[in-house]
């Protein structure tokens, strides 16, 4: 049974959110993604703290795509370290798990 992975990152405008998430699915590395936002971040970076406003992109993809997925998204991304986590989702029907794979399956 195909592994289903959830990724998230962030950028720094709603039109860099869209088009990373738009070019994921168009080209087949994630079955699906979702802009959210405007979030208020506060972080430390360079010796020193900041804030501000960042739109957060969500993907779901399988497991053998995750670091394919997760590379593309860093070349994408107009940060040099932009952040990226992910986990592996412990529950989902069945057929949600098969529409992820039959959504990517032209990259495996």
């Amino acid at each position: 049974m195909t592994d289903v992975w959830s990724l998230v990152t962030t950028a720094p405008t709603e039109d860099d959110a869209n088009r990373i998430a738009d070019t994921l699915v168009v080209e087949r590395l994630a079955g699906a993604a979702w802009v959210s936002g405007p979030v208020r971040s506060s972080w430390w970076h360079l010796g020193e703290s900041g804030n501000g406003q960042e739109w957060r992109i969500e993907v779901r993809t399988t497991g053998a795509l995750r670091d394919r997925l997760a590379a593309r998204i860093t070349e994408l991304h107009p940060w040099d370290n932009p952040e990226l986590t992910g986990h592996q989702v412990d529950w989902c029907p069945d057929n949600y798990r098969q529409w992820i794979e039959t959504s990517t399956a032209t990259t495996t």
